[in-house]
């Protein structure tokens, strides 16, 4: 199974997942033609794409998903509640998910968890080849139990680290948005990823990912040495998506 991102952060998010002959994209916050100009980047052609899914409703995640799906008849993975929020002449398209209700799109299995962020019925998701396991945890403002046994013993890890406390309150954000980055449904900072990532069991991480860093109260030079301390790794293994190019592919063995 292999992964990449296509942009990570406020500005719009797409993640691919990989194996045998299936495609997927989790998200879509890009217009459809810069969606399919950056599927090429990474050699791609959006004709090959399997299904989307959507972890919540967010403009940034959702932007590009009615013309993606209508221009390749593609069907669409949702809860009930994220589905809801999505154009009328989509809602045929959309296969509704249950929360830890796991199911499989041709050779990818998927479990999608709740998470605690401000939309109407938001998750993430856990996908696995039969042989390895890879976790997606973006836009969630607190860790849960569930979360943590989701994400435990994955062979691969895209994990959120948005913002730096500090700087998110020295900052120039107003207060009712520092409210909502920094709190309980929001997004999370960099000392929650690696307090995850002290409790979850990471012995066959293969790679990590950090995601949807914000770019005005966090930096790759305060996320890299935080996570590679709890995990007594090189700083240079710690993955950082960024929000013009994402990552390229990742695999795992």
């Amino acid at each position: 199974m292999r992964f990449a991102s296509i942009g990570s952060g406020s500005r719009g998010n797409a993640t691919i997942i990989q194996h045998g002959k299936t495609t997927l994209m989790v998200d879509c916050g890009f217009s459809a033609r810069e969606t399919e100009k950056r599927l090429q980047q990474l050699g791609l052609d959006a004709r090959q794409l399997t299904a989307l899914l959507v972890t919540h409703e967010h403009a940034d995640h959702v932007n590009g998903i009615r013309v993606l799906a209508r221009r390749y008849q593609l069907p669409i993975y949702a809860t009930p509640g994220s589905a809801g929020c999505l154009s009328a002449d989509v809602q045929a398209q959309i296969r509704e998910i249950g929360f830890d209700e796991s199911f499989a799109i041709n050779d990818i299995g998927v479990t999608p968890f709740a998470v605690p962020h401000d939309a109407r019925e938001p998750s993430q998701f856990v996908f696995e080849s039969g042989q390895h396991k890879v976790g997606l945890l973006t836009d969630t403002g607190s860790i849960t139990p569930i979360i943590e046994a989701a994400l435990n013993d994955c062979d691969a890890l895209m994990l959120e680290a948005n913002h730096d406390a500090e700087m998110l309150e020295r900052g120039e954000y107003p207060d009712h948005l520092k409210y909502r980055v920094g709190g309980r449904f929001g997004h999370l900072n960099n000392a929650q990823s690696a307090a995850l990532l002290e409790r979850i069991n990471t012995q066959k991480l293969q790679h990590i990912v950090a995601m949807h860093l914000s770019e005005k109260n966090n930096s790759p030079e305060i996320v890299a040495p935080l996570l590679a301390n709890v995990l007594n790794c090189q700083q240079d293994w710690i993955g950082i998506a960024n929000q013009d190019t994402g990552f390229g592919w990742r695999q795992t063995l």
